[in-house]
């Protein structure tokens, strides 16, 4: 075994102090307001969106579609005038002829609405008979002679809606033997302007639009209310969590709610199932301190009472010395007391993890506790390797964690005895060790799982103590995902003193990674 050596007291160095005449002016910033959103309103929101924005778009092609049927029979009875009258036009003599019946011309006659119009021209645009205003049609070679042609126009000042036919005037006359010249073709037009077709396509739009109307507000009230309907559900769980008794605890029944609501209540049940069990580790953590705080207090209270009754000088000096041994096992298990739920509350929000070097903090853990060993008059002494070991980690929690295992091994260790402290570090598993060892009575192996219970306490044990030491060093292990170990000291040569050897197994942190965070 190394020699253990004592490690002096190294000076403390305080901060530095802010500058006399100095002031730091703190400017705390109001955290901003966030603003509920309403789960109605949001899926109000959402379906009601689409459905405005559709309605004017589904307006625009009804309209588009209404002009389209509107089109269709006008266009069939333009068709129809301008074949009836192309039959009409003939040649005689060379000279492009229409012989309208009475039947004809009434059919061209204007009505109350629409103004409607034609011409007959001749194969060389002679005007024939009709309005002569009328715009000839575009040349387009490739039609069909007889075929009916629309297009959209304007003629005195409105637009009209034109249909158009070539007559091929050869094939009437008496001259059909000649079959093999160009032909002759005469153009007949008919146009009317577009007031019904108007007319027809706002009857239609309004039979369809308005109907829109009276649906649109019975839409609403039905979305209104299936929105209602469904959210009812979370209503009714918030009346039931709100009807509970501050104290009440129990599962939220899971059965009674829709199965989207189900993780959410499965959710609650579980942050209350950890609430219940923090509540009933609170409520024994009190009862434990209250009922060790009792036996210092009570000894306190007895011994002034007694300093209080004597006279003699030397018994009240033993009381006064009484007083204070039990004023400071009171401090120590208060003090002790404030560890634990600083451990049990440290979480990384509140207390981050940062890159440690163990083997440095270990040893200036062991020098605060230096003069402790000289009163007590045991061999203190620090281990380290040659290297440093980097491990990520709370160094107050840390320093607390060593603090208590040094207490446990001097209180432990009898007069003459040794205590040491070692950092050690495995490379090939990337573990790091920090390592207390005794040479006390040590601790049977049927008791080293109980050791870490608070207020747990061997029985037999004569040393004062409140039996919480090791279970912060148990806490604040969990918290760093390292374990602790208990084995007899393997350096002990005395069976009557087997000694004790607590190991605190880490993680080390890769050292490329911990030159990256300090670069």
């Amino acid at each position: 075994m190394p020699d253990a050596r004592p490690i002096d007291p190294q000076p403390v160095t305080a901060s530095s102090a802010p500058a006399k005449g100095k002031r730091r002016t703190v400017i705390e910033t109001q955290p901003e307001e966030r603003i509920q959103r309403s789960l109605f309103g949001e899926i109000l929101d959402w379906m009601l969106a689409p459905l405005l924005l559709l309605w004017p778009m589904s307006i625009a092609i009804t309209y588009l579609i209404a002009q389209s049927i509107a089109n269709q029979p006008f266009d069939r009875a333009l068709e129809d005038s301008v074949t009836v009258l192309a039959q009409q036009v003939s040649e005689i003599n060379g000279k492009t002829v229409a012989r309208l019946p009475v039947s004809a011309r009434d059919l061209l006659r204007a009505d109350d609405i629409d103004n409607i119009y034609f011409q007959i021209t001749g194969p060389r645009g002679e005007f024939v008979e009709g309005d002569r205003d009328m715009p000839q049609p575009p040349l387009e070679e490739d039609k069909t002679i007889g075929t009916v042609q629309f297009r959209n126009d304007i003629l005195h000042g409105n637009d009209v809606r034109i249909a158009y036919t070539q007559v091929d005037l050869r094939r009437t006359s008496e001259q059909r033997a000649a079959s093999s010249k160009e032909p002759r073709l005469a153009t007949v037009q008919v146009g009317e302007t577009l007031e019904k077709r108007a007319q027809l396509a706002n009857e239609i739009i309004k039979g369809v639009i308005l109907p829109q109307f009276v649906i649109l507000p019975v839409a609403l009230a039905l979305v209104w209310f299936a929105l209602s309907r469904g959210l009812s559900p979370l209503s009714e769980l918030q009346q039931r969590i709100r009807a509970r008794r501050p104290d009440d605890l129990s599962p939220i029944d899971s059965g009674q709610v829709p199965e989207e609501i189900s993780p959410l209540v499965r959710s609650l049940n579980d942050m209350l199932a950890r609430l219940s069990q923090t509540i009933a580790l609170q409520k024994r953590f009190i009862a434990d301190a209250a009922h060790q705080m009792k036996t210092p207090l009570a000894g306190m209270r007895m011994q002034s009472e007694l300093a209080l009754r004597q006279t003699d000088q030397t018994d009240i000096h033993r009381s006064l010395e009484q007083l204070a041994k039990s004023s400071e096992s009171a401090t120590r298990l208060v003090n002790q007391l404030l560890s634990l739920a600083r451990a049990e509350n440290q979480t990384p929000a509140t207390a981050p993890f940062e890159p440690i070097e163990l083997s440095e903090l270990a040893r200036n853990v062991v020098q605060e506790w230096v003069p402790m060993s000289f009163t007590q008059r045991i061999d203190l002494g620090f281990e380290q390797p040659g290297h440093p070991i980097m491990i990520s980690g709370n160094p107050i929690m840390l320093r607390e964690l060593l603090s208590n295992l040094l207490d446990n091994a001097l209180h432990y260790t009898p007069a003459l005895g040794s205590v040491t402290v070692r950092a050690r570090a495995d490379e090939e598993t990337g573990q790091a060790f920090l390592e207390v060892e005794d040479t006390g009575p040590g601790i049977p192996p049927t008791e080293r799982g109980h050791v870490f219970e608070r207020f747990y306490r061997i029985l037999g044990t004569h040393t004062a103590g409140s039996g919480l030491g090791l279970a912060i060093v148990r806490e604040i292990a969990q918290q760093h995902e390292a374990t602790v170990d208990i084995s007899n000291n393997p350096r002990s040569t005395d069976p009557k003193t087997p000694g004790c050897l607590f190991r605190v197994t880490l993680r080390m942190t890769p050292r490329q990674t911990y030159m990256d965070d300090i670069g």
